[in-house]
């Protein structure tokens, strides 16, 4: 290996000793940035998004996971300690010839704007004593090489790196992300255009070999009755037999391009097909990377057509009719109602959210006409008659989204005689909140701009004194909507789904206005793109959190029956119902679903599928009794298992085996378990806690039943079972993960007792790096409810008490030797190490014991814990693992 180059370890690169290591093959600086004081360290300087060092990684290994470890030394007096995103690092994956690659998903991190892909490093005060820092990725297929930029972000004083290798891990053991390539048929896009407006579309392309004609784009556009207007076109080149065409270059490899697209006159829509030439003498093995990109022309997108000024909604659409050559009382016909009776606009958002917890009984008015509006699970709060839209009674950023996306307006409107009130309060938010001077800033937040465009598009049917403003205010929110949804802002996440579906509700709602058309053509491919990378055909889930699945799939349902036989309508309500019977085959007999990611404990799951399955089932109590009610053991990465005898009560195992993604939960290989009709191990929840230490807390491995080695926090990646035997009276459940990082193999085993009166949790450590020599630990955790009476009796021995039952625990030992246990409650001395907390559903934290308990061993280490809950259940246990079969399993051989 050269100077660049080392590994940890014994063996080489073939994955059965050593870890092989890269080392910065170059770095550089900007902004303030420089070096350290010895080799290997780098300081970054306070300067917001300027201040860089950027590391140059070369020789990677494509399709395999790696993992950043670097040293972070804060200043002393820092006072962004309690930011979520004190440092950003970015990261940028170059193709062979070091062109940079603008991939939309990569295992492990997040989009970002001034790095295709970033991670965001906690400030002092929250990461405390995590040391190093740690990020892992799925290194992409099409990538050799990585630049990894540390970048000043709200870090007030200097921070020193130290020592920043990449670790390589082992080739990815699950099914690599979906590439576009265009051999494999070409890219078709269809939109409307507003008349005269021309559209910008931007992508990249990059090939095996730099090509100059890797692909093209053949243009169509078509006149209001969709017949073909013949070419020439402005901006593409006219070829016998192929018609309008664009070359694209894959030179340098990686090769974005933008295409000005300039209509002729009298076109209404565009075809766009990108595919390799037909000439080609070979297949290019050209590839689109990330969805193409789609957005008006500048002098239509918002920043332009709002400038500086304080607009209000009127103003904006005489403006606007001006950019586009028209008299300025063009637009009331625009937003004009329509004749006949009027008919209530579509409401997909609205209807999810009905599908998940029944009707909306989120505002009620008392004998006086006062209203009383309860949201995020929060008290009741008296609505005044003149808000002043900066409202925050309760401190809670759950509470303000909810408040500013106005979504109580449309159960006051159903109120009889509140119509006009609800219209009302909509026309005083669009007052108070002219574009770019929100009276409150989290109303630009995609989580309330996406459910209050429905608001308004739904308050448009029939006429009153208020409908102008709230129809104008509409197709402001249409623009914002708009250039989210092209530019792929959210995509591959929920937001996305919500933001598209109500860009097509606001369509919808104004059939006349002009851009409508192309807001329906953008915001059903967007759904059918969302969809597409969100939920299988196969019924499988991108996303790991259960309650996020099912807020998927209700969204999935609203949409489709909106669409009816409209693409891609059909295909999403296909994927739908694949997907329904796995999540309620994973129902506890109490009628939830496992706590996996972020999730309310309050809501009835059982009613939400019934009413996913039967969507006229409103009733909560006849949903739940419609409920499916015989789950199956597995469902894709999550396994369940139930046991509903009536001599102990019901019983319910669950372990989730999804790899987690940033930012999500570090809850791979985590459980949940209950027994005698109580549940006794849980998770710590997370829905409704938005900021703080409380939020960088529970998606942490200390919020979760997981065994963490040497202190290192788990990192992306993946967990998948290895092996399921089935013994007399029990079954044994065996995964593998790589979330600790390329250095160290982990395993974790259940065994399982039939009748779920017990189970064994068994972990193994082994270090792939420093020899055999190397001391190896792990600490464990269990998380009880608030309410359990936990009691330790020395190092070998703990007692669960609930109401009605008793849950014995008592260590394991297979490899290594026991290092004790103990008990935390609601620790909170420090926010980086808080501890013995679950969600309360309101933004809060209830204090919950959580069992600690530890191992330690040279090389490998293997324990774990027993849970029994009576005498007769930990004999069974105790027998079965010391069988050949359980050892061999639990020590890897």
């Amino acid at each position: 290996m050269g100077e660049r180059d080392a590994e940890r370890g014994l063996e080489g690169e073939d994955g059965q000793g050593g870890v092989p290591v890269r080392l910065p093959a170059a770095v550089r600086y900007a902004g303030g940035a420089g070096p350290g004081g010895r080799a290997g360290l780098h300081v970054v300087a306070a300067n917001h998004r300027f201040a860089r060092a950027v590391l140059a990684f070369e020789g990677l290994r494509p399709g395999a996971w790696a993992c950043l470890e670097l040293g972070l030394a804060y200043d002393g007096t820092e006072a962004a300690g309690l930011s979520p995103d004190c440092i950003g690092i970015g990261f940028d994956f170059l193709a062979a010839d070091g062109s940079s690659l603008d991939l939309d998903h990569v295992p492990g991190l997040a989009r970002s704007l001034l790095d295709p892909q970033a991670a965001w490093i906690a400030g002092p005060a929250l990461a405390d004593g995590q040391r190093p820092v740690r990020v892992a990725f799925r290194m992409p297929d099409q990538a050799c090489d990585l630049a990894v930029t540390v970048r000043s972000w709200r870090n007030t004083a200097p921070v020193t790196v130290s020592d920043p290798i990449l670790l390589i891990g082992r080739p990815d053991p699950g099914p690599a992300p979906r590439r576009r390539r265009l051999d494999e048929g070409p890219l078709v896009l269809r939109y409307a255009l507003p008349d005269g407006v021309g559209l910008t579309l931007r992508g990249q392309l990059t090939a095996p070999r730099p090509d100059e004609h890797a692909a093209r784009v053949r243009l169509v556009y078509r006149d209001a009755a969709d017949a073909e207007i013949a070419p020439p076109y402005p901006g593409a080149v006219s070829v016998p037999g192929l018609g309008a065409v664009v070359n694209l270059s894959a030179v340098p490899q990686a090769r974005r391009f933008t295409l000005a697209l300039r209509p002729p006159t009298g076109a209404a829509g565009v075809d766009l097909a990108i595919g390799p030439w037909e000439d080609a003498e070979r297949p290019t093995g050209a590839e689109l990377v990330g969805e193409p990109e789609l957005a008006l022309e500048d002098d239509f997108r918002l920043e332009s057509l709002c400038g500086d000024d304080a607009l209000d909604a009127a103003v904006f659409l005489a403006r606007l009719a001006d950019r586009l050559g028209l008299p300025e009382d063009r637009p009331v016909g625009w937003i004009a109602p329509l004749g006949g009776d009027p008919v209530p606009s579509p409401a997909p958002l609205a209807r999810a959210r009905a599908l998940r917890a029944g009707p909306d009984r989120s505002i009620r008015l008392d004998d006086e006409g006062g209203a009383s509006l309860a949201l995020a699970g929060l008290p009741d709060w008296s609505v005044p008659a003149a808000p002043d839209w900066r409202e925050d009674p309760f401190r809670s950023v759950p509470w303000r989204l909810a408040y500013q996306s106005l979504t109580w307006l449309l159960p006051l409107a159903g109120l009889s005689g509140q119509e006009r009130r609800a219209r009302a309060l909509a026309a005083s938010w669009s007052a108070a909140n002219p574009w770019g001077m929100p009276s409150d800033p989290l109303s630009l937040h995609p989580a309330a701009l996406a459910p209050r465009a429905e608001v308004l598009a739904s308050l448009l049917a029939g006429d009153g004194p208020d409908r102008g403003t709230i129809a104008a205010e509409a197709a402001r929110h249409g623009f914002a909507l708009a250039e989210i949804v092209g530019q792929n802002t959210l995509a591959r996440g929920l937001p996305g789904i919500q933001a598209a579906a109500a860009l097509l509700a606001l369509a919808r709602a104004l059939p006349a206005f002009p851009f409508a058309p192309f807001w329906e053509t953008l915001a059903r491919r967007s759904l059918d793109q969302g969809f597409d990378a969100l939920l299988g055909t196969d019924g499988t889930f991108a996303e790991s959190a259960l309650q996020r699945r099912l807020d998927l799939l209700g969204h999935g349902r609203s949409v489709a029956d909106l669409l009816g036989d409209e693409a891609p309508g059909p295909t999403i309500a296909a994927r739908v119902a694949a997907a329904l019977p796995g999540l309620a085959r994973l129902l506890d007999p109490g009628g939830r679903l496992p706590p996996f990611g972020d999730g309310a404990s309050a809501l009835d799951h059982a009613g939400w599928i019934a009413r996913l399955v039967r969507p006229e089932a409103g009733d909560l109590v006849a949903a739940r009794d419609a409920a499916p009610a015989e789950p199956p053991t597995e469902a894709c990465d999550v396994t369940a298992l139930r046991y509903d005898g009536p001599e102990r009560g019901w019983a319910h195992f669950a372990c989730q085996h999804a790899g987690p993604s940033l930012p999500e939960h570090r809850d791979a290989t985590s459980f949940v378990f209950a027994t005698g009709g109580s549940r006794w191990i849980v998770e710590g929840g997370g829905e409704g806690t938005e900021t703080g230490a409380a939020r960088h807390y529970l998606p942490s491995a200390r919020a979760h039943n997981v065994a963490i080695p040497d202190g290192r926090e788990p990192v992306a990646g993946r967990a998948w079972p290895t092996a399921r035997l089935d013994l007399d009276g029990a079954r044994v459940l065996a995964f593998a993960s790589n979330v600790h990082g390329p250095d160290y193999d982990h395993a974790r085993l259940f065994l399982v007792l039939d009748d779920l009166g017990g189970l064994a949790v068994l972990d193994r450590f082994v270090a792939r790096s420093d020899g055999p020599s190397r001391a190896v630990s792990f600490e464990g955790l269990l998380h009880l409810p608030p309410d359990t009476l936990v009691a330790l009796s020395g190092p070998r021995r703990a007692l669960a008490r609930q109401e009605g039952g008793r849950l014995d625990f008592q260590p394991w030992t297979v490899t290594g030797q026991g290092a004790g246990m103990d008990v935390v409650i609601g620790r909170s001395d420090r926010p980086g190490r808080m501890q013995g907390f679950v969600a309360a559903g309101n933004g809060g934290l209830r204090a919950a014991p959580v069992l600690r308990y530890a191992f330690t061993g040279r090389g490998r280490v293997c324990g774990g814990m027993i849970l029994a809950a009576d005498g007769e259940a930990e004999r069974r246990l105790v027998h079965l693992l010391g069988t050949d079969a359980v050892r061999r399993l639990a020590e890897g051989f």
